[in-house]
């Protein structure tokens, strides 16, 4: 049969006669006619064939075929309609005992992870990732639109921004490497580059032991830089606007993959701002002044956020120096930072970076970090560097957040985490 005829189940509904290919999801032979669903990415179609029931019989459950037909009008409830078949052809037949069962929701993830290219073949599971493909090119799109230039910088890299304690080092032709933590350095090099606004999507990894549903040890960070701000506000203003043009986006393009996960996504109008100082008030958890948000008190707030703002999303600005980072603004015993919360989980940090290189250097001193291990990085304030903040997403936090998946590795295709390096 000629493949270059295909098309996609979603079209052939339109057409009188098709060449359609894809996944057995059920067979049926009920005397002189037999009865197989068909499925591709974009959808099923029943096929009733008349014909080939001997050879029809043989194929298993999630074998690869290609057939073609007259479309009809059917008897589905759904209206959808049928394909009768003329012709047919086996492209690959698969294994009469699949190791996973695609359509069982209770199979364990670690199990449907083993086999996950199986796994996808699921509507619901694959519609996740149509979801994130859409949210990656809104990014894109978003990002573009406001005037930022992409980069791609290192992910093997001498530096990191902090601490060594979450960086995975590398014998880079036996001298001691790392995989990049993240690309702070890199995106504030390259607004004191004179490119001023500044984003890469690409891979983050942090040697983390965490064994909670919100963290992996790869994931895809979303991470931009803008020169020239007035305050930590005009990134809270750039975080805004993405996450609007995300909501929006699949809100338009993603109808029936909302609808067959379930769910319930609210565009976005306005994202309140409150201090950290008035967070703490707002929940019932006591902290001290330099605390803090841990998971439960993010998640009480934002059931609180959502009763008082009728809101899903808030910003909590004014985060405790002795929680941020050297390299973040401060403002007394705070600093000019900020989380984003969505569904009371933190999907992003930004805030104001220091320019000025000698009070750099007193914070780094003041956190005990050498900035002579950091290499090129203070030669960046030293010829002419602007005011400058910027902000991190997870992409796959920010999936998991959005269509509210119990675990981060549901929203990535093959997770890392402490103990899966596989497949």
């Amino acid at each position: 049969m000629d493949i270059s005829k295909r098309i996609y189940i979603e079209e052939a509904q339109k057409k009188s006669k098709a060449t359609v290919a894809g996944w057995v999801e059920k067979i049926k032979i009920m005397g002189n006619i037999g009865f197989i669903t068909l499925r591709d990415r974009t959808g099923k179609l029943q096929i009733v064939a008349k014909e080939h029931l001997k050879e029809l019989a043989k194929i298993n459950k999630e074998s690869c075929i290609i057939v073609s037909g007259d479309i009809k009008k059917g008897q589905l409830k759904s209206g959808d309609k049928e394909l009768i078949l003329k012709e047919f052809e086996i492209i690959n037949k698969a294994d009469p005992i699949l190791p996973i069962e695609i359509f069982n929701e209770t199979t364990n993830i670690d199990k449907r992870l083993d086999h996950r290219f199986l796994d996808v073949r699921n509507p619901k599971v694959m519609a996740i990732f149509k979801i994130r493909s859409k949210v990656i090119f809104l990014t894109e799109e978003y990002f573009q639109k406001n005037k930022f230039i992409n980069i791609n910088t290192p992910k093997l890299t001498v530096m990191g921004v902090e601490s060594g304690a979450e960086l995975f080092s590398v014998d880079y032709f036996k001298k001691k490497a790392f995989l990049s933590q993240s690309p702070q350095v890199y995106k504030q090099m390259f607004v004191a580059s004179g490119l001023e606004r500044v984003y890469e999507i690409a891979p983050v990894f942090r040697a983390e032991k965490s064994h909670t549903t919100r963290h992996l040890t790869e994931f895809i960070g979303i991470d931009f830089e803008m020169g020239f701000i007035k305050d930590e506000n005009d990134v809270m203003d750039v975080c805004e606007g993405l996450i609007k043009h995300l909501v929006d986006g699949v809100l338009k393009d993603c109808k029936k993959e909302l609808e067959l996960l379930k769910v319930d996504l609210k565009k976005v109008i306005k994202i309140p701002r409150i201090s950290m100082k008035d967070a703490k008030k707002l929940i019932s958890k006591k902290l001290k002044d330099d605390e803090d948000l841990d998971a439960e008190s993010e998640k009480q707030l934002g059931e609180v956020i959502k009763k008082k703002y009728k809101s899903d999303l808030v910003f909590v600005y004014g985060y405790p120096w002795a929680v941020r980072p050297f390299y973040h603004m401060k403002e007394g015993d705070v600093t000019k930072s900020f989380d984003l919360i969505w569904n009371g989980v933190e999907i992003t940090t930004g805030a104001q970076r220091e320019h000025r290189l000698d009070i750099l250097e007193k914070q780094a001193k003041e956190k005990e970090i050498s900035l002579k291990t950091m290499g090129p990085y203070t030669e960046i304030f030293k010829f002419g560097c602007p005011m400058h903040g910027g902000a991190g997403f997870g992409a796959d936090r920010i999936i998991e957040t959005m269509l509210n998946l119990d675990n981060v590795r549901e929203a990535i295709l093959l997770p890392r985490d402490p103990e899966r390096l596989k497949p």
